[in-house]
């Protein structure tokens, strides 16, 4: 195939940024979007020009560090993350326009990278629980219910990527925030922290410059991990709770 790319291109923080038009030749269908941008970068290094600074670790849908918006749309039109949305989901002579996330919360370093510490902030915040010293207990000597434990998992699988913060009008950080504290509000292990993690957290979100969420459910539909719109119901009441109790 042959596309065109119109990549956001910013040299700082403060600086101006605009949409550069890229062709790029001879894309595979198979290829990820990343391997696209690698040709890319190949071809602008060999034209002596400075390549598209773009954000990257696993590349296997695990980190969350290929935060772009594709098209409009977090990661894409598929629900997945960049590194695995493949090439094959547009057509030949395709322009596709990508951009870096858009938040307050999240500055522009350069080009398609983002700041995304205000997240690793939140956790900080409230994201752990009582341990005690010595060696690993076993595995069945806290018995969980299956259901608290499902919900759990299903929680624990958010990678922190900010395509919810991305999609949402508000630029809020909400499924992050009710994914980090559902995970461990809903063990036995979490409940000595379980007022303080959500009070602690959701004042951390505040701070950071997050929007307020008005359950538009943009955040849900771009989740690559597919963090249930219930879990910010679950916050809310969490957070209610803890208020009580204070």
């Amino acid at each position: 195939m042959r596309i065109t790319v119109r990549i956001w291109r910013q040299d700082g923080p403060d600086a101006e940024g605009a949409l550069v038009a890229y062709p790029v030749d001879d894309v595979s269908p198979d290829m990820s979007f990343l391997e696209m941008l690698d040709i890319l970068n190949e071809q602008l290094i060999l034209r002596g020009e400075d390549p598209v600074a773009f954000d990257h670790d696993c590349r296997e849908g695990i980190c969350g560090a290929c935060s772009t918006v594709i098209n409009g749309r977090p990661h894409g039109p598929e629900q997945t993350t960049t590194c695995q949305l493949h090439m094959r989901s547009f057509s030949d002579g395709d322009v596709i326009d990508v951009e870096p996330w858009r938040s307050r919360a999240f500055p522009v370093i350069k080009d398609l990278v983002v700041n995304r510490s205000a997240l690793d902030r939140i956790i900080g915040a409230g994201g752990y629980i009582t341990a005690p010293t010595g060696t690993a207990p076993d595995a069945h000597a806290t018995p969980v219910p299956k259901p608290d434990a499902d919900l759990a998992f299903e929680n624990a699988t958010c990678i922190g990527c900010g395509a919810c913060v991305a999609a949402c009008p508000n630029g809020s950080a909400m499924l992050f925030t009710s994914a980090k504290v559902a995970h461990l509000n809903a063990l036995p292990q979490g409940a000595p922290e379980r007022e303080s993690r959500v009070l602690n957290m959701v004042a951390a979100m505040d701070a950071e410059g997050f929007g307020g969420c008005t359950n538009s459910g943009e955040c849900v539909s771009s989740c690559p991990k597919g963090i249930p719109f219930q879990s910010i119901a679950d916050l809310n009441r969490e957070f209610l709770r803890a208020v009580r109790r204070k």
